[in-house]
C-alpha cells in the first residue's frame, strides 16, 4: 500500500468533506479557476481528526508513524502529491499534522510547485508560515477572478475602462505579486479559449503594472540629485510605456555589465594597468589623467561601435522603440538620447565623467578637458553617441546642426531635464501618430509628463481635451479641468466648454446603457453573421466579424470618401464591423466579403472583447455580444455545414 493510500485510507469522511471543499478550487495548474460568482470556495485548512481515525491510521501503517519527521518531509514533498492530498493526509492524526505543519518543508514546496514563477519574492533562508502563504496565495487567485468577472462587466456592458478598480487592487489586502501572478497564469492558457477571460487579465495587468511604474518614478523623483540614476530613470519610462513587455531594471543592468566586461577586456589589452580595470561593481571614481580617460573611451567606441555594431537609427529616426533602452539594447540602435544614456552609463563605470548635454535637435555628451566645472565651453570636447562616440569641439557641434548655439545650451542638466526631453520625443511622437486612433503613445506619454510637472496647464488641457476626444473616464475628465481652473482661472472658457459637454456625455452614458439588440430575423439581407472569419474579395485581407448593420450607417462624406458608390448596391446593403489581421478594425459592405474558404485564427489584439473562443472554423460570441446578436449563434451554426460543402 503506498503513502497516499494509506493516508487515504485513515482519513475516511473527512478526506471526502475535504474533497468536496476542494471541487470548486483551480485546476492543479492553476490556470482553469471558477470565478466566486460561479461558486467557488475556500477549502477548510483546519485538519482535525477523531482519536478513531488516529487509531486507524496506527493499525494501518505503523512503521510510517515511527520514521523520523525529515523522512516523512521528505516522502511528502516527493512525487505528485498536491496541497488536497497534503490536506487530507494532515487530518488522518497527530502525527502526520506535526509533519504538515505550516512552518516546515511541506507547505513550502505545495506554494512553490503550484506557482513556480513567486519564487523569485523569497528568499530560501525565509522562515514563514508557509501554509498561510498558501491560503493568501490561493484567496488572492479568487479574488483575481471575481475582479476579472467585474471588470469584463464594466469594460464590456457599461463601455467603460474602469480605471479606478483596478488603481484601488492595493486595498485588497494581498501581495501585488500574487494578483499578478494570477492574472499571468489566466494569459498563459496555450488554448483558443477563455479568449474575453484572457482579454480583461491582460487590461488589469497592463493597469496594474503602470500604475506600480507611476508610483516607482514618484519615488525616485523624490531622492537626492546624486541619487538619481540616469539607467533607472530611463528604464522606469521603458517600463511605463511597455507595461506588459517584462521590461526589468535588473536584466538591462545586467545586459550593460556584459558589455562592460567586453570593454574591460579589450582595454586590459591595451593597457593591463589602466585604473578602471580595479573598479568593482558600483564604484564610480574617475581618473584626473586625459590620456587614461580617453584610452578608456577609446576601448568603449571600439566595442560599442565596432564590435557590437551599436549605431544611431538613421533609416527610422522617428521609431518610438529607439526610446526604449530595452529595444536599444536588443536592436543595437537607438536615437541620440538613448545611445548616451547608454554611453554615459558605460563611461561612469570606466571612471570617466561624462555629463548630459540639451543640445537643440542632438543630445550630446560633455567631456572635460580643462578644470572640473569650468564654466567656459572651450573647456570640453563633446561625445556625439549618434555618431559613434565621435568627439566634437563647440564649433563643430553648431556645424553639425547648422545653427548658431548660444553658451547656455552647452551647459550640463539634470537627470530629470534628461528624462523630460525623453517623454518629450515620445509626446511629440504620440502627436504625430496616425494609424493609432487610441493614442496610446500620446496618452503615456502625457501621464509621464505630467508626473514629472504636475502643474503643467499646458499638458493637463492636452490631456483633459484627449480623454474627451476619446470619449475615455469622464469623471477623469472633470478631475483634470478642475484642477486646470485652479492652476489658471484664464482657461476659465476651455474649462467651461469641455465641462458642459462632459457632462452631457455623463448623461448620454446614462441614457444609453445596455446594447442595442439586432435580430437578423428581421433582417433577412443580412447573410453572415457575428464569429464569422471572412476574406475580402478586393484586398485579400482576412477578419473576423463583430457587428453588422442593415444598411452603411456612416455618414456621406465617408460613404463618398471610401468610394462606396460605384458598388452595385452601393451603402443600401449590409455593412460588416470586422476585426482585421493587422490589427485594424474595418466596416466593409456585404458585397466585398466573402466566407473565408480556410478560416484560421484572427490574432486581433480585442479578439477578446467580442469572442470567448476559437472553435477551430468560427469564433464564438462571448456572452456580451450574444446578447446584441441573440439569433446569430444559430445562424452560424446552420451556416458553417453550407459553406464548408
Amino acid at each position: 500500500m503506498t503513502v497516499r493510500q494509506r493516508a487515504a485510507a485513515g482519513a475516511g469522511c473527512r478526506r471526502q468533506r475535504c474533497k468536496q471543499n476542494m471541487a470548486a478550487s483551480w485546476s492543479r495548474d492553476g490556470r482553469e479557476s471558477r470565478s466566486a460568482e460561479d461558486g467557488a470556495r475556500s477549502p477548510d485548512w483546519t485538519p482535525s481528526s477523531s482519536p478513531e481515525d488516529e487509531d486507524k491510521i496506527s493499525q494501518l501503517c505503523p512503521g510510517l508513524l515511527r520514521l523520523p519527521g525529515e523522512l516523512l518531509e521528505l516522502i511528502l514533498c516527493s512525487g505528485d502529491l498536491d496541497h488536497r492530498d497534503i490536506t487530507s493526509v494532515s487530518c488522518t492524526c497527530r502525527r502526520l499534522r506535526e509533519v504538515c505543519a505550516g512552518l516546515g518543508k511541506v507547505w513550502r514546496k505545495q506554494l512553490f510547485a503550484r506557482w513556480p514563477s513567486i519564487m523569485k519574492f523569497y528568499n530560501h533562508m525565509d522562515f514563514l508560515d508557509w501554509l498561510e502563504e498558501f491560503k493568501t496565495r490561493y484567496n488572492a487567485g479568487i479574488t483575481t477572478q471575481r475582479i476579472v468577472s467585474s471588470f469584463s462587466k464594466e469594460l464590456i456592458i457599461e463601455r467603460r475602462v474602469p480605471c479606478e478598480n483596478v488603481c484601488d487592487l492595493e486595498t485588497l489586502g494581498y501581495p501585488a505579486h500574487f494578483i499578478e501572478d494570477e492574472l499571468l497564469s489566466i494569459l498563459n492558457i496555450k488554448s483558443g479559449k477563455f479568449l474575453t477571460q484572457k482579454y480583461c487579465a491582460k487590461k488589469i495587468l497592463y493597469f496594474m503594472r503602470k500604475e506600480a511604474t507611476i508610483c516607482k518614478l514618484k519615488e525616485f523623483l523624490q531622492r537626492p540629485l546624486d541619487q538619481q540614476d540616469l539607467l533607472e530613470g530611463a528604464v522606469l519610462i521603458d517600463q511605463y510605456c511597455n507595461p506588459l513587455e517584462g521590461v526589468s531594471l535588473e536584466s538591462i543592468r545586467a545586459q550593460v555589465d556584459d558589455i562592460l566586461g567586453k570593454v574591460k577586456a579589450h582595454l586590459s589589452v591595451k593597457n593591463s594597468r589602466h585604473p578602471s580595470l580595479s573598479l568593482r561593481a558600483g564604484e564610480t571614481s574617475s581618473s584626473e589623467d586625459i590620456d587614461l580617460q580617453g584610452q578608456a573611451l577609446d576601448a568603449l567606441n571600439h566595442v560599442l561601435f565596432t564590435e557590437m555594431k551599436f549605431k544611431g537609427n538613421v533609416a527610422d529616426f522617428y521609431n518610438p522603440l529607439n526610446s526604449y533602452m530595452h529595444q536599444v539594447l536588443i536592436s543595437r540602435t537607438g536615437i541620440p538620447i538613448s545611445l548616451c544614456v547608454l554611453y554615459l552609463t558605460l563611461s561612469e563605470r570606466l571612471g570617466v565623467l561624462l555629463e548630459p548635454v540639451n543640445f537643440p535637435h542632438h543630445f550630446m555628451l560633455r567631456w572635460c578637458q580643462g578644470a572640473q566645472g569650468s564654466s567656459d565651453i572651450t573647456d570640453y570636447v563633446y561625445v556625439d553617441a549618434f555618431g559613434n562616440g565621435k568627439c566634437l569641439t563647440a564649433k563643430e557641434c553648431e556645424y553639425m546642426i547648422g545653427q548658431h548655439v548660444t553658451e547656455e545650451f552647452y551647459a550640463a542638466v539634470s537627470t530629470k531635464e534628461v528624462l523630460q526631453r525623453m517623454v518629450g520625443n515620445l509626446l511629440n511622437l504620440g502627436k504625430r501618430e496616425s494609424k493609432d486612433r487610441s493614442f496610446m503613445l500620446l496618452r503615456v506619454s502625457l501621464d509621464l509628463y505630467l508626473t514629472m510637472y504636475p502643474d503643467s496647464v499646458q499638458h493637463l488641457l492636452l490631456q483633459a481635451r484627449l480623454y474627451f476626444h476619446l470619449g475615455l473616464w469622464p469623471e477623469k475628465v472633470l478631475d483634470i479641468l478642475q484642477t486646470i481652473q485652479a492652476l489658471d482661472p484664464s482657461q476659465h472658457g476651455a474649462v467651461a466648454y469641455l465641462v458642459q459637454h462632459t457632462l452631457e456625455h455623463i448623461e448620454r452614458r446614462k441614457d444609453d446603457w445596455g446594447p442595442v439588440v439586432q435580430l437578423r430575423s428581421s433582417e433577412k439581407e443580412v447573410s453572415y453573421s457575428v464569429g464569422l472569419i471572412v476574406r475580402h474579395k478586393r484586398f485579400d485581407y482576412s477578419g473576423v466579424i463583430f457587428s453588422w448593420d442593415p444598411i452603411c450607417m456612416m455618414p456621406p462624406d465617408w460613404v463618398e470618401g471610401l468610394g462606396i458608390q460605384p458598388l452595385p448596391d452601393r451603402a443600401i446593403q449590409p455593412f460588416y464591423s470586422v476585426l482585421v489581421e493587422d490589427g485594424s478594425c474595418s466596416y466593409v459592405a456585404q458585397e466585398n466579403l466573402e466566407p473565408h474558404p480556410a478560416p484560421e485564427q484572427i490574432l486581433h489584439p480585442d479578439i477578446g472583447l467580442y469572442f470567448s473562443e476559437f472553435a477551430g472554423n468560427h469564433y464564438i460570441p462571448n456572452k456580451e455580444l450574444q446578447v446584441q446578436y441573440p439569433e446569430d449563434t444559430d445562424f452560424i451554426n446552420q451556416q458553417l455545414p453550407q459553406l464548408e460543402l
